[in-house]
């Protein structure tokens, strides 16, 4: 049941432009390792997916699904956290195949003194380094997060309203409203008809009353 959820919702997710890279842009911790050049890269990212083994302890797998781009050869990027024959934490990933003079992780660092127009701080490290970061896969944060708080749940991530946007929030109702239909079928199916059949009972005895009235 749980993963018939999950695969519907990742049908639903994949109708939607840019849903990936708007929830990541908006959550607060993805979002500070995130250069210019990484989110231009992930508006090709269609899909992720996690999955965690039988023994939840032992581990998890991250799966990022991209479309065709100019960045890196993968469709499908994971990273995966298990515990070694020792029993310490580890991890491995695949390796980035990247096209020539893309890669981003080594670009990150010619671009770090560049001030951020979206952001005042440094501009990140490229948030592909993560691939191929495992020194500590243990208290590995990125993965943490997308596993227990946004991989549950991303639609709140993603319908964080823009604060620049706001101010032309009521022109744009009319849109967001149809969008939102679509939106609504991601979550949980809720009992939308819950209460119809209490509200026809009720009238039924009010017509009972007024024929006792009347005779």
């Amino acid at each position: 049941l749980h993963e018939s959820f999950f695969q519907k919702r990742s049908e639903l997710i994949a109708k939607i432009p840019n849903f990936w890279v708007t929830t990541f842009v908006n959550h607060p911790q993805v979002s500070a390792l995130l250069g210019e050049e990484d989110e231009e890269a992930l508006h090709y990212l269609t899909r992720v997916e996690v999955t965690e083994f039988e023994d939840i302890k032992s581990g998890y797998r991250i799966d990022f699904y991209f479309d065709e781009n100019p960045y890196f050869e993968n469709k499908i990027l994971s990273k995966e956290f298990h515990l070694n024959e020792s029993g310490e934490p580890s991890s491995k990933s695949t390796e980035i195949k990247w096209k020539s003079g893309k890669d981003l992780t080594k670009r990150s660092s010619q671009t770090q003194n560049k001030a951020s127009r979206k952001r005042q701080h440094e501009e990140p490290e490229s948030f592909f380094t993560w691939f191929t970061d495992h020194s500590d896969a243990g208290a590995d944060e990125l993965g943490e997060v997308i596993k227990d708080d946004i991989w549950p749940n991303p639609l709140q991530y993603y319908l964080v309203p823009d604060m620049d946007d706001e101010e032309g929030e009521g022109e744009e109702d009319d849109d967001g409203d149809e969008e939102e239909e679509g939106l609504e079928d991601i979550d949980e199916e809720g009992d939308e008809d819950e209460g119809e059949e209490d509200e026809d009972d009720d009238e039924g005895e009010e017509g009972e009353e007024d024929e006792g009235e009347d005779d």
